[in-house]
């Protein structure tokens, strides 16, 4: 297993590598001057010279990358050109937000979507599984933008002054504060505005909170992410409520299944130990991938609740031509994706004993 994964590792360098190369080379191949869009009617030609020095545009793209690839070794993402702040100060102030989101976005996919696969598999062609898959095909039909809207009109404009009433947007309630972990705890932090662990983690507030023992920040913090996260969630649900169905339907039918419970084991016994475990392969595949997807694809979320993450930032930067912050965040979705599918191949040989990584 440690040689399996040392070399997964060691293979994800270059791939690592080319993305980021492919990326680099593309930002500056697109039509559009970086100058002009960050200083506007104030981008003079001379001011645009010494703008282009400034950044070293006007190297040649090898040169640039190479310079970049040396600074990211030393930790330096570069500064933002349209922000004018430094990427490691936006990536701690903006990335925990997403990661936060994604991470409640696939708990409520995995535990409503598994349990309404295996029901709908176990009821095969009753009304139950017909109805749960028309749910499913529905959420997946459902814009993340359709469905962020109506959430929030319908829990926090008709349900207003309810007790289901939710909060539609933000993600602490007005006069709120956490204070940060670290300070709780006496750690000294030198520099909470570089990307550290310390700051990366005071920024997710419901972790920071449970840290803190503060549970009614805890409580409001988790309140707040239940509407986006049902929005942002809901299509993962569906796929992965469909393909626990597929899968679940397959393995019930196989000789060994037949075998236990022809030998007295107890349904839920059948169902969970024998067939469940056996079936999550291809699952747990579509939730790396969901899982994944849903990091580098919260902008229209965020957005719609007022949440200051990833998306609008890279979506700023992007218009904006700000290089420097596309290729950090492009670099960190990437990282995550290669180790969100080391952890799944990890998975497959708890899952199934006769997958051999050796």
């Amino acid at each position: 297993m440690v040689g399996y994964l040392a070399r997964r590792l060691a293979l994800s360098i270059p791939v690592l590598l080319g993305i980021l190369f492919v990326t680099f080379s593309l930002a500056r191949l697109l039509p559009g001057d970086p100058c002009r869009s960050a200083l506007g009617e104030r981008a003079t030609p001379q001011i645009c010279d010494a703008f282009n020095e400034r950044y070293g545009l006007n190297d040649p793209i090898p040169e640039q990358f190479r310079i970049y690839i040396r600074d990211v070794l030393h930790g330096d993402l570069g500064s933002s050109i349209k922000f004018g702040r430094p990427v490691n100060e936006l990536l701690v102030e903006r990335l925990p937000v997403t990661v936060e989101l994604s991470f409640y976005a696939m708990m409520f996919a995995i535990l409503v979507g598994v349990p309404l696969g295996v029901v709908s598999a176990y009821y095969h062609n009753s009304g139950i599984d017909v109805g749960t898959m028309i749910g499913a095909n529905v959420g997946v039909s459902m814009p993340v933008f359709w469905l962020g809207l109506m959430l929030s009109y319908l829990f926090g404009v008709v349900l207003k002054d309810t007790p289901l009433w939710l909060p539609p947007s933000g993600r602490l309630s007005a006069g709120l504060a956490i204070e940060p972990f670290y300070q709780a705890w006496g750690i000294h932090v030198s520099d909470t505005s570089s990307f550290t662990v310390p700051g990366f983690i005071a920024n997710i507030n419901t972790l920071n909170a449970l840290l803190v023992g503060d549970w009614h920040a805890f409580g409001d913090a988790l309140q707040h992410m239940i509407l986006p996260a049902v929005a942002l969630g809901t299509i993962p649900m569906s796929l992965i409520a469909r393909m626990t169905r597929s899968s679940l339907l397959e393995v019930l039918g196989l000789n060994y299944v037949r075998t236990a419970r022809a030998k007295g084991v107890h349904e839920v016994g059948v169902v969970m130990r024998h067939g469940l475990r056996n079936a999550m392969l291809p699952v747990v595949t579509i939730i790396g991938l969901s899982l994944g997807s849903l990091l580098s694809g919260a902008v229209l979320t965020e957005t719609i609740f007022g949440l200051s993450g990833v998306g609008r930032v890279l979506y700023d930067a992007i218009t904006g031509r700000d290089y420097t912050v596309v290729q950090a965040f492009t670099l960190i979705i990437a990282v995550i994706f290669v180790f969100i599918n080391l952890v799944v191949d990890t998975l497959y040989a708890y899952l199934d004993p006769r997958i051999r990584l050796e």
